[in-house]
């Protein structure tokens, strides 16, 4: 395996490129992954970021909107459409914004530990 020392796994994955050489697109849609590198030539059929990105999102656009919305309520008390004007598009927003980038730093979290399905212990 041809891997760049010079590369940081962590920011190639937030930026949606290659974990491997930090050049190559991630994504050829919103969410859809390339076949392989057109670089390095890494496949990336072995990696498969399930349900993680959405749960990390889900705790953190939750303890900010939550958050929010406690500090909010305690020190204003707005009507209930105001809360419903600001925190339901910003939900939706911060959970859009973020779900590409985790994908891309669990895709490289499973490059930099050479993570495998149904692998306990290396083989």
């Amino acid at each position: 395996m041809d891997t760049n020392a010079d590369v940081s796994w962590i920011k190639a994955g937030l930026s949606s490129r290659c974990p491997r050489c930090g050049k190559g697109r991630l994504f050829k849609g919103y969410l859809t992954l390339v076949g392989k590198c057109e670089y390095c030539g890494l496949s990336y059929e072995k990696f498969d970021s399930g349900d993680g990105p959405a749960v990390f999102i889900m705790f953190i656009v939750g303890f900010i909107v939550v958050g929010g919305a406690l500090i909010l309520e305690v020190t204003v008390q707005p009507p209930y459409w105001v809360h419903a004007v600001i925190w339901g598009p910003l939900a939706l927003v911060l959970s859009l914004a973020l779900l590409r980038p985790f994908k891309g730093l669990m895709i490289a979290l499973q490059y930099k530990n050479d993570a495998a399905e149904g692998r306990l212990a290396d083989d």
